[in-house]
């Protein structure tokens, strides 16, 4: 069974720092590329960053290039990010997806990721 299972959400004031975790399993690690996305309510569900798992290469939305850092753990099939310099508007609930294959050049898109996990709440007070 695909499982991916986020942590390190919580709260933190603006200018602060949060590391969330993707823990996967039941999948060929490697075979994946891992995004990022977060929904704000009343919002659509926004693609922030992916990782192909195969040779690390990332790809980065421009609201969150410079501010967020995507990287895995290849040993505990686990894919961080690493969110620095929080605002206001970063606050949403975050997801993580997996997708057969690399990272799209144009950065993920969630109607291509097959596996969801439940996600964690960020929430940068102001």
């Amino acid at each position: 069974e695909v499982q991916l299972v986020e942590s390190g959400g919580g709260l933190v004031q603006a200018g602060g720092s949060l590391r969330l975790s993707c823990a996967t399993s039941g999948f060929t690690f490697g075979d994946y590329n891992i995004g990022w996305f977060r929904q704000a309510p009343g919002k659509e569900r926004e693609g922030l960053s992916c990782i192909s798992s195969s040779d690390g290469s990332t790809v980065y939305a421009d609201s969150v290039n410079g501010r967020f850092t995507i990287s895995f753990d290849n040993a505990k099939n686990t894919v961080f990010l690493q969110m620095n310099g929080l605002k206001f508007e970063d606050t949403a609930v975050y997801h993580c997806a997996a997708d057969l294959g690399p990272c799209s050049d144009y950065g993920p898109s969630l109607y291509e990721y097959d596996y969801w996990g439940q996600g964690t709440q960020v929430t940068v007070s102001s």
